[in-house]
């Protein structure tokens, strides 16, 4: 007995885990498959009749008009990505490949969620330029941006400041505490340092128990003397509750100052980092 197709393929579109939407001329939702709940949170029957513009995300409606235009002229789309706010008023994002049916009149589309893959590609992104642990930018793309203030600075004539940190005795954390506690205390300094620096600054972690500051558009030295005041008061409190006694270290601060002690990043980074392990070692002096 010959299977009969017409009457199988409804049941096959409402089985399909992607949602399948039929939109006419007016942008009104014409047909929807039984997907749409799991991804819109709306039934059907709520969602035909209505503007399927009316649950894209604000943000993207411009593309999002861009792309059906394109898709009304033959033209098919199948990488268009967007945003939709469901039911709940969470947003999920979706990936559609359409095409406009003149038989029809009708744009057909079939949408996937493609959150998560949205935010596994963000996490990607941010652990391309930031550290994993502390979340500052990391060491490349804190050298991207000294070297791009380094030339604002030099069309502007104005002065930064390049501060290189190191934190003095972290080994006897770890030894003493183990590296968990350790990474913790790295966390805490990490935010510690951000509060201590306009928004125009810039913080990073370079590795291990180093860390650097840029400091630009300094307006005279007590700028960065301020600075560094600043974060060896802040490094001086203590950790408080959850770090179960471990003691706050201190820190030893390096300086070096656009264009007086170098003209160039490379020039700069090693005489802020001499100008630490000088403060360090007055510091072992001092005893």
């Amino acid at each position: 007995m010959p299977v009969d197709l017409q009457a199988l393929y409804p049941k096959l579109i409402h089985l399909m885990l992607d949602t399948v939407f039929v939109v006419d001329r007016d942008n009104q939702i014409a047909f929807v498959s039984d997907a749409c709940q799991t991804l819109l949170g709306y039934r059907a029957e709520e969602l035909v009749g209505t503007p399927i513009t009316d649950y894209m995300h604000p943000d993207d409606l411009a593309a999002t008009r861009a792309s059906i235009i394109r898709v009304m002229n033959g033209h098919s789309h199948v990488d268009f990505r967007n945003r939709y706010i469901r039911k709940d008023g969470s947003i999920v994002h979706i990936l559609w490949a359409a095409f406009w049916s003149e038989d029809v009149g009708a744009r057909i589309g079939v949408a996937r969620d493609v959150t998560a893959l949205w935010q596994a590609e963000e996490e990607l992104r941010f652990l391309a330029h930031h550290d994993p642990l502390t979340k500052l930018i990391n060491r490349s793309v804190f050298n991207d941006r000294l070297g791009t203030a380094l030339r604002t600075a030099q069309r502007h004539n104005s002065t930064l400041a390049l501060l290189f940190l190191d934190i003095n005795d972290f080994k006897g954390i770890n030894d003493g505490h183990g590296h968990a506690a350790g990474d913790r205390v790295l966390c805490a300094i990490a935010r510690r340092l951000e509060h201590c620096v306009r928004e125009t600054d810039t913080v990073a972690r370079m590795g291990g128990d180093e860390f650097t500051i840029l400091l630009t558009d300094v307006q005279s030295p007590d700028v960065v003397h301020e600075a560094v005041a600043r974060i060896v008061a802040v490094m001086a409190e203590p950790l408080g509750e959850g770090f179960d006694g471990i003691r706050m270290p201190s820190c030893s601060v390096g300086v070096a100052c656009y264009p007086q002690d170098g003209e160039d990043a490379d020039t700069l980074l090693s005489h802020a980092d001499d100008d630490m392990y000088r403060v360090k070692r007055q510091r072992s002096a001092a005893g």
